[in-house]
């Protein structure tokens, strides 16, 4: 279950890579959107998994998804207001997933936030397995979220994280329940390779607060300096482009850095690419780099919470450099666009890497999972 199955995004996206690779297994898969707001997915879904939407907002979205102050007063009674999407939950929203889930009987039933799980924790009947999935740090929510966790989270039979960061902070809090690190999977399949011939660096996510691009921005007015012939490419949208394109004339970027909006051709624009870079303030498992990864593409990132010092090896696959340091993102880039043999030598490695992210890995360590939780049953 995840809340919007029709968008685009990286748990979105993961979660349906995942649907696929559990229902070619052989296992019989529902997707459940709690809300509906296109008319097909963004993502391909195997047309063996049994897609669900709850609340279809394709007509109307304002009456279920609504400004803050509105929300307060027509909010449900679990999700608490700290949740990143609380102002989709609203009574009638909230009430159609408790009604879902309260109306299972059987199975395995793995929610995908902090909602979901609360939810699910709280109004899921005795016979259903509870999986919770955190695809977000622990210390990027705030104390209402925190204290939610803390006093529910134990209902749940089992809770994944994506990094064992991530596994060792929720434990502490959930002493009586198990915690298991389950990455997130890229889609299968061999990935063209970059050849390192395209002076690009590459960036993708939300244009929002905490993808971090208004630091990569300043960072590669430096690298524009010294390689005048390469290009930032920034792939996304989202309510930052107007402050992102002031900041890019403000440095004197335009042409080059080009924020591309969203494309559905990503793998192409990734193996086009020369360098993938990530400026976020903080993350889950940064699926987008691992992605860019599996096309030999090596790495600068900030060391920021939780997810690239989880992934990368510094000096091997990638670069780390500290959190919020624009110097040191700017200096990352200019050592890998100024040596071809290191990127090409990084990347290499970088395509080992995200080995352990394909389905193959991943997929069987869900089934284990599940197996164990139902012979425990």
């Amino acid at each position: 279950m995840l809340l919007h199955a029709y968008g685009l995004g990286g748990t979105i996206r993961t979660v349906i890579n995942q649907a696929n690779a559990m229902t070619a297994r052989g296992h019989e898969v529902e997707v459940v959107s709690v809300v509906r707001r296109r008319e097909k997915p963004q993502f391909t879904i195997d047309p063996r998994v049994r897609l669900t939407s709850l609340v279809d907002q394709r007509q109307e979205i304002a009456a279920d998804s609504l400004g803050r102050k509105a929300w307060r007063r027509l909010r449900g009674k679990i999700v608490p207001a700290g949740e990143y999407a609380a102002g989709y939950f609203t009574e009638r929203v909230e009430r159609a997933v408790i009604d879902y889930v309260a109306g299972l009987e059987d199975g395995i039933l793995v929610t995908t936030r902090p909602a979901l799980n609360l939810i699910s924790a709280r109004k899921a009947q005795a016979g259903v397995v509870r999986v919770g999935q955190e695809h977000m740090n622990l210390g990027t929510y705030p104390a209402s979220v925190r204290e939610q966790i803390t006093r529910h989270y134990g209902r749940l039979d089992a809770l994944a994280t994506l990094t064992g960061t991530d596994r060792d902070d929720y434990q502490p809090l959930l002493p009586g329940t198990l915690v298991v690190r389950v990455p997130n999977a890229v889609h299968g399949g061999d990935q063209k390779p970059s050849e390192q011939h395209n002076p690009i660096v590459i960036a993708a996510g939300r244009l929002v607060s905490q993808k971090g691009f208004d630091f990569l921005i300043p960072a590669f007015r430096q690298v524009a300096d010294r390689h005048p012939a390469w290009r930032l490419h920034i792939y996304g949208s989202g309510p930052k482009k107007e402050r992102l394109t002031a900041l890019i004339e403000e440095h004197g970027l335009d042409g080059h850095v080009v924020l591309k909006g969203r494309t559905d051709r990503l793998d192409e624009r990734l193996a086009e690419a020369s360098v993938y870079v990530l400026s976020s303030r903080f993350e889950g498992l940064p699926m987008v780099m691992i992605e860019a990864m599996t096309h030999s593409l090596p790495v600068v990132a900030f060391d920021c919470p939780t997810g690239p010092a989880d992934v990368l090896t510094p000096e091997v696959d990638g670069l780390l450099v500290p959190p919020r340091d624009v110097d040191a993102l700017a200096a990352g880039l200019n050592r890998l666009i100024a040596d071809r043999d290191l990127r090409l030598r990084m990347g290499a490695a970088a395509a080992v890497t995200a080995r352990a992210y394909t389905p193959e890995v991943v997929t069987p360590m869900w089934e284990d999972l599940f197996t164990s939780l139902l012979r425990d049953r």
